[in-house]
């Protein structure tokens, strides 16, 4: 018996929901690029969930569900006030949130299919409205109610902001939504299904989902890579800067993937966003210098961006603050984390692998007095 270190090449489960082939990424077999130009979020979540694209009444009903949940109760809110708020992390307060979140649903532990499918319109229609009223109340602001009348990723932009987004920003939200919305069996997805192999329920699988992704090697990678840039500060520093991380052999984040080898195929989508929005906002520096770290370091190491790398730039320019990153990519992503969890229920099997063992062999035990 032998290990692989990270489980690298392991095959661990079989799914359909998501696949990686020939650096191609899927939902449902349905290429990442025709889904980015042409779905919403919500169609995403329903193929996701039900394993085929929704028909208008279904969509219809969808986002009628998602926007009719998306109210928090006010003892709910009122806890965030109890939260550290000069130091948590919005990840670790989304983490509680989320534990929390399953106090509130007397069905909670109903294992039924259709309890099961009430908790995964409550988990997503309530994520996004915990990530946006944690960052209002932190900020001594009142939490924003969600509107009937928008869409989830316009619903976002309005609760978080309190403003009415405009349609390039909705466009933009909305597709980076689509492209996080799951990736194969990733860190926090594998965790998620670890979870409720033990028939644990669908609030610990997520709750254990948002520990992994909160890991900077996994989903608080994009966080960092604002804070290169911010830190490079304009266009001529760029080359420069990445040269001497380099030289330091220190970590250049956004950059690389375990599984791509010709690149992330989501990058170029939000490349582009990044592109329009930043010449929308009049702060073409951030497109540019990612331009420029991009060549120098491809130029050194031969790896090319993957989807964190332009998603930093596509959020700042948004007006979101770089802490609530990675909260905004569990809100796509627990639609993905969701449709695991339902298919490991549906064919379950506890997931306990094995260990190689690398300690002393057999040792015999010296009373305490001898030792």
């Amino acid at each position: 018996m032998t290990s692989t270190r990270g489980l690298e090449g392991v095959v661990a489960t079989q799914s359909s929901i998501s696949s990686i082939i020939d650096d191609t990424l899927t939902y449902v077999g349905y290429n990442i690029d025709e889904l980015a130009d042409n779905a919403s979020f919500e169609e995403v979540i329903y193929l996701l969930w039900h394993k085929r694209l929704p028909k208008m009444d279904e969509l219809t009903e969808l986002k009628q569900q998602l926007t009719a949940n998306m109210s928090l109760p006010q003892e709910f809110l009122n806890h965030f006030k109890t939260y550290p708020i000069d130091k948590v992390h919005p990840m670790s307060a989304l983490r509680s949130a989320v534990s929390l979140l399953g106090l509130y649903d007397d069905k909670s532990e109903d294992m039924s299919d259709e309890a099961n499918y009430a908790k995964a319109i409550n988990l997503q229609a309530k994520i996004a409205t915990i990530v946006t009223a944690f960052a209002r109340v932190r900020k001594g602001l009142e939490p924003v109610a969600p509107r009937a009348d928008l869409g989830y990723a316009a619903n976002f932009l309005y609760m978080l902001s309190g403003k009415e987004p405009e349609e390039i920003e909705i466009e933009a939200f909305d597709k980076a939504l689509v492209l996080h919305a799951d990736h194969e069996l990733n860190a926090s997805t594998f965790t998620a299904r670890v979870c409720v192999a033990t028939l644990s329920d669908m609030y610990s699988g997520v709750t254990s989902a948002i520990g992994a992704l909160k890991g900077p090697l996994h989903g608080g990678a994009n966080e960092q890579v604002m804070k290169m840039l911010s830190e490079i500060g304009s266009e001529e520093n760029a080359e420069a800067y990445i040269q001497e991380k380099l030289a330091n052999k220190e970590k250049i984040m956004g950059f690389g993937h375990r599984v791509y080898r010709q690149g992330d195929p989501r990058a170029k989508h939000l490349r582009e966003m990044s592109k329009q929005l930043t010449k929308l906002r009049g702060e073409e520096k951030w497109y540019n210098m990612s331009i420029r770290v991009e060549a120098a370091f491809t130029a050194q190491k031969n790896l090319p961006p993957n989807v964190d790398f332009y998603s930093a730039s596509v959020y700042h320019s948004l007006g979101i603050e770089h802490d609530l990153f990675t909260p905004i990519f569990a809100v796509s992503r627990v639609s993905g984390w969701i449709a695991h969890i339902l298919e490991q229920y549906e064919n379950n099997r506890l997931i306990r692998p094995r260990a190689e063992y690398t300690g002393p062999g057999m040792q015999k035990y010296i009373p305490i007095e001898d030792r």
